[in-house]
């Protein structure tokens, strides 16, 4: 069983930068495909980024593309999210998640969140 613990969460402006992190822990990180999401109130959970075990492969949702960059630190079993030119439409709960196999959009492990609120 994986664990997944977010941080890094809080309010910035817009345009501002915020870097969540996500420590796991119970399972083989650097086989895992690490990934995040976000749901903002009153919608459906989104796609926003997703990075192979290796870290050769990244995924961004259209919606982040050009403004985040997922990585990861396998010797600190941790995954980032640095997210630059953030907009008030970014405001959601971010939830990191895992997959064991390379399932990004479906993944077999979540987060509890971490918030994320951006004022105009």
């Amino acid at each position: 069983q994986v664990q997944l613990v977010e941080s890094g969460g809080g309010l910035v402006q817009a345009g501002g930068s915020l870097r969540l992190s996500c420590a796991a822990s119970g399972g083989a990180f650097r086989t895992l495909f690490m990934g995040w999401f976000r749901q903002a109130p009153g919608k459906e959970r989104e796609f926003v980024s997703a990075i192979s075990g290796t870290a050769s492969i990244t995924y961004y949702g259209d919606s982040v593309k050009g403004r985040f960059t997922i990585s990861r630190d396998n010797a600190k079993n941790t995954v980032f999210l640095r997210m630059d030119s953030l907009k008030p439409e970014d405001t959601a709960v971010y939830y990191c998640a895992a997959d064991p196999r390379g399932s990004i959009y479906r993944p077999a492990y979540w987060g509890q969140g971490t918030q994320v609120t951006v004022s105009s």
